[in-house]
Order: structure tokens, then sequence, then C-alpha cells
């Protein structure tokens, strides 16, 4: 077979491992280039002349067919109203890098900076993104006090600051998505976390009810599965550019599009499934349907998660939600009695 012309580090500085299929990759991009082509040319008249974005149908379906990289910083802070938060405090980034930090804190995040994205080139120890990811968890933990440091917000910081290229723009999006779009999930009880867990649970017990009950007879906890899935986004977990195109859709439509992704992955791949025999190979079968072809392919794997899980509303979800809310309470009351 003839070498690949694909470098063998990524256009967002993560190094291809000897294991990556490249053949795969160069067939992707062959028919990815071109869909990308047409999409810049798209959102290049949408967006001429100064024009703002604003949450119409033509742009909900311009979101869910990609966004290009050079205009994702300035659609995410749009869509997302990262923007209107930024311009009723404009100056709130830089008065906190330049208050004094609070050892504690300083000494949480910069523990957890190698270990965001060894893999990366930009976060290498001579590289200058660990000190830009620094500023911008360093900030956010003083400016959010309930939060703080939690793990996990180093990966979805750290993906933000490669595809905007921007310490402001990375804090007010990590901003936005923490207290707007994603419920509870970085509190010391890390309560919407759990709760979603089990709403994922309640929704793969409806839509796939063989699988959900395979799950429970091997003994793998959902939890295993999808924490990792939840609190990094699908960073660390799919593609990149699989995850950005989530990330796109995440910013617009709000959290429920996480339960689409993991509900896509879980039904695509329920032969895989419904085949493992123990717990192991369950596990090991989890592992692999993130790093399977079809999450490879971006684009048909973003049309998919609007097709593969059928109706899912956000009053289903609410309700789901609430219920599985009142659970945890009660139980907690239970233990501390």
């Amino acid at each position: 077979m003839a070498e690949s012309n694909f470098s063998k580090v990524d256009e967002y500085g993560f190094e291809r491992h000897e294991d990556f299929d490249f053949e795969s990759y160069e067939q992707f991009m062959s028919v990815y280039l071109r869909v990308l082509a047409t999409r810049a040319q798209k959102w290049a008249s949408l967006l001429g002349e100064g024009k703002s974005v604003k949450r119409t149908n033509i742009v909900k379906r311009y979101v869910r067919k990609g966004i290009p990289s050079e205009h994702r910083p300035a659609v995410w802070m749009a869509i997302s109203d990262a923007e209107k938060m930024k311009n009723q405090s404009p100056d709130l980034y830089h008065k906190i890098l330049d208050r004094p930090f609070e050892k504690e804190l300083v000494d949480l995040v910069k523990t957890d900076l190698p270990r965001t994205f060894p893999d990366n080139i930009y976060f290498t120890k001579e590289a200058n993104h660990q000190t830009h990811l620094f500023h911008i968890l360093i900030a956010y933990a003083h400016n959010n006090r309930v939060v703080g440091y939690c793990q996990g917000l180093n990966y979805i910081a750290g993906l933000l600051l490669l595809a905007t290229k921007s310490e402001e723009v990375s804090f007010w999006l990590l901003k936005v998505l923490v207290e707007k779009i994603l419920p509870d999930y970085y509190s010391k009880t890390m309560d919407g976390l759990i709760v979603d867990i089990e709403v994922l649970s309640e929704l793969v017990k409806s839509k796939v009810p063989d699988v959900h009950q395979h799950v429970i007879n091997l003994g793998l906890p959902w939890a295993v599965i999808t924490t990792k899935w939840f609190v990094c986004l699908f960073a660390e977990v799919l593609p990149i550019e699989t995850v950005l195109r989530i990330w796109d859709c995440l910013l617009y439509e709000g959290s429920k599009i996480l339960f689409r992704v993991c509900l896509t992955l879980i039904k695509s791949n329920r032969p895989a499934i419904m085949s493992c025999n123990d717990f192991t190979s369950l596990a090991e079968c989890f592992k692999a349907i993130v790093k399977n072809a079809s999450a490879l392919h971006c684009h048909e794997f973003m049309q998919a998660i609007f097709k593969v899980p059928g109706t899912l509303s956000n009053s289903t979800i609410t309700k789901l939600r609430a219920r599985f809310a009142k659970q945890r309470r009660e139980q907690l009351l239970k233990e501390q009695r």
C-alpha cells in the first residue's frame, strides 16, 4: 500500500498512534473535504457583510451540518449566549487574572495540567498551551466558587482552547457550558451527572430494552460506561472532529444532544454489545465502539444522531430528570438518618 500523505499529527496537534488507521482516514477525508468546502461556502454567505448569527431554522440546520473551524469561535459565542454573558461583564476575565490566586486552587489546577492531552504537541511542557489552560481554569475557579475546579473541566477547556485559539473565548464558553447548558455536572456532589446517567439508563431501557437488560445481566454499571462520556463531553472519547461537531450542536441545542450521541453509539452497536458474554468483554466492547469507523466518519455520525435514537423530546428528559433527582434526594436523606 502507498504511504499515507497525512501527517502523524492532526490539525489540532494530536499525535496519531501506531495503530491509527490511515487508510480508513484517507477514505473518509476524500469525501469529507468536499463536504467541508460546501459548508464553508454556505457559512461565508450566511456570515457575510458583518451579519450577526441569530437562532433561526436555517442557522440550526447549518449548525447540525457543521461549523467551519475558522468560524467556530464567533459562532459558538453567538449561538450559546456566551457573547451575551461576556457583554454584561466585558472585562471580567482580565480582572480575575489581575488578582492574587488562592494557593489551594492553584495546586489543584496545576496537578491536572500535565495530564491534559499528553498526546498533543501543544500541551507539552515546551509549548505554551499549558499556561493558557492554567489561566482559563484558574479564572473560572475563582469566578465560580461553587464549582471551583473539578476534574474533567481541564479536557473541556483544553479542547475549547484548541478550537478557538483564545483564552478569553474559551473562558466564556466554559462558563456557559457549566452554568447554562449542563445541569450540575461539576458541583462537588455531581448530582446532575448522576441523574443524567440514570436518565440515559431509562432511555436505553425504553428504546433498546434487550441491550439494557443484557448490560444489567452482565453487571456492568452504566456509570462505569458513560461517566467519562458525560464529564468530558466526549473529549478524549470520540475522534476530535466528531467531538467538535457534537459541540456545535450542544452549544446550540443544549444537553439533549449528549443523550442523542449516547443512544446512537449504543443502538448502532447493538449486535456487538449483545454478543458479549461477560463483564470484561462488555467493558472492552464499549471502549471499542467509540473508536470504530462509524465514530470517525463525523458527518454521517452526526446525521445518525438525529435519526437513530428516534423521538427524544426536552419534556421527556425534563420529566426523567425530575424523577431521578427526587429519588436521589430521598436516598441521600435516608443515608443521613
